[in-house]
């Protein structure tokens, strides 16, 4: 959502077509009904250029001034911004299902991306025949406990490549400080890639691996970017900018990839070849759907972008997650501490942490708890959709206005939380507030119909890759690099990520 230089010199080259093409009743405010306050808006372009490099902090700031409920005009979008927990439990307890649609962003209708996409999809019965599939078929805990050995390899090549690198380093006269958040990304993109695939996808010898992890960068940065056409979809057709080219060029070379994989492994199941244990692709060639929503099997269109959202949400989400709380126990030297002593009195020097241990870690459950209240990977959840005219805590909300909710402002809201700037795991110990969507100061997943369905995967990967990393190593920060150095600015894409990557030593413990 960054607004840059570029983009403000196309919106001016394109100024007189839009004035032209914008009907009278987009640029008009409605008279009927009061609306939330809002800064005033630029003619035609509205508060586009309030959003700013960090929309979702710009947007918080707002709020001394506006209030927690605020109102843009986003090039002809109506938008809503709920900022605080008190708006948020009015919203989800009241308004969720007539806020539950999606407007799905222009670059993500490359290749009919949106039909079949449960986290951009429009909400119908397609919508809620793969959620349900996700949340009965996938994301139980039945089949995630079958898994726990992959994820558990992949966490262990990714300790054995730092120990290898940091080793190299050392050789070189280096000091061995590694960039954890590309050790970070690739171990997530590998967990998806063996859960889904039962692929090492990030492995040297596979060339088609690489170049679909290629792929798929370029793709999250497509989808990442600002694009005019979201904000003047009467310009779709025109896409000035080329990300919905570039997209469907990138996610075309995706998905042509996954075809072979899928199309590989049918032919495994028409040669009577079976596993014992059946990864997410043998789920959703095998779905037999009840009937009431939609078909009773997935096309292998819908099978292909299936598989994309599995690398979107748990790629870059879970990796950032992990890198932001490294970075603030690195910062906080007194809370690194407790949380080794932790790991160390439970699960001791002569094994490994195993993902039935985090049960046992309050402490540590704190510190992701504290980061994900301060770093959603999300920060603003993806835009939600006003299916009719509503009245939303007394203002006029009208159809089709987009409902933003900025978890990042939620979790620095003064009045849920004390010190809500501060990195305190331990305001957590005597909480019973948990990530979930129940309670609604605390909402890195979202809440409601809209709830992120892949929260039991991502906290798997979350708690037993970093209890790992701390368990196994020792960190230090870079040579004359101090924790009040730690550069904890943000940059935006699909996830709000470090500015600066994290770099870090590790030393293996001596038990």
């Amino acid at each position: 959502m960054e607004i840059t230089s570029s983009l403000l010199f196309l919106l001016i080259l394109l100024l007189p077509a839009v004035a032209l093409i914008l009907p009278l009743s987009e640029r008009r405010r409605r008279r009927d009904g009061s609306k939330p306050p809002g800064p005033p808006g630029w003619p035609v372009f509205g508060n586009i250029f309030d959003l700013g490099t960090i929309p979702h902090q710009t947007l918080c700031f707002l709020r001394p001034k506006y209030g927690p409920v605020i109102w843009l005009k986003l090039g002809s979008v109506n938008t809503l911004v709920i900022q605080s927990a008190k708006a948020a439990t009015e919203l989800f307890k009241n308004h969720d299902q007539v806020f539950c649609d999606r407007r799905c962003p222009v670059s993500f209708t490359a290749h009919n991306y949106n039909q079949g996409s449960l986290a951009v999809g429009r909400y119908g019965s397609y919508w809620r025949m793969i959620r349900r599939l996700c949340t009965v078929e996938i994301m139980v805990n039945r089949r995630l406990n079958e898994t726990a050995y992959l994820r558990r390899k992949c966490i262990d090549n990714m300790i054995h490549n730092m120990e290898e690198d940091a080793e190299v380093a050392r050789a070189q006269g280096d000091a061995g400080e590694l960039d954890l958040s590309q050790f970070l990304f690739l171990l997530a993109f590998n967990v998806i890639g063996n859960l889904v695939l039962s692929r090492d996808l990030i492995d040297s010898r596979s060339k088609e691996g690489r170049e679909f992890f290629n792929a798929m960068g370029r793709v999250m940065e497509w989808g990442g970017k600002p694009n005019i056409s979201d904000f003047f979809p009467v310009l779709k057709w025109l896409d000035p900018q080329g990300i919905k080219r570039n997209m469907e060029r990138d996610m075309g070379t995706a998905m042509k990839i996954i075809s072979e994989f899928v199309k590989e492994r049918m032919e495994e199941k028409q040669l009577g070849e079976e596993t014992t244990t059946k990864d997410f692709l043998d789920v959703l060639l095998e779905y037999q759907g009840e009937g009431k929503d939609g078909a009773d099997k997935l096309t292998e269109q819908n099978v292909l972008i299936f598989i994309l959202e599995m690398f979107f949400a748990g790629s870059e989400t879970s990796s950032s997650t992990i890198e932001w709380a490294m970075a603030e126990l690195l910062r906080h030297p007194e809370s690194m501490r407790k949380v080794k002593e932790e790991l160390d009195r439970v699960v001791g020097p002569k094994r490994k942490v195993e993902e039935c241990d985090t049960e046992n870690l309050p402490y540590f459950q704190a510190v992701i708890k504290e980061t994900l209240r301060l770093y959603p990977a999300l920060p603003l959840t993806i835009p939600r959709n006003a299916m009719e005219e509503r009245n939303f805590m007394g203002y006029v909300i009208p159809k089709d206005t987009h409902i933003w909710v900025n978890s990042w402002a939620i979790g620095r809201d003064p009045d849920a939380w004390e010190d809500p700037l501060s990195f305190k795991p331990e305001r957590f110990l005597s909480s019973k507030i948990d990530y979930k969507g129940q309670n609604f100061e605390l909402l890195p997943f979202g809440s409601g119909r809209r709830i992120c369905v892949g929260m039991p995967l991502a906290l798997r990967v979350i708690h037993l890759a970093l209890a790992t990393l701390l368990h196994h190593f020792d960190w230090e920060l870079p040579i004359n690099t101090t924790p009040k150095d730690l550069d904890m600015n943000e940059r935006m894409g699909i996830t709000a990520r470090k500015l600066v990557p994290l770099r870090a030593i590790p030393k293996k413990q001596v038990m």
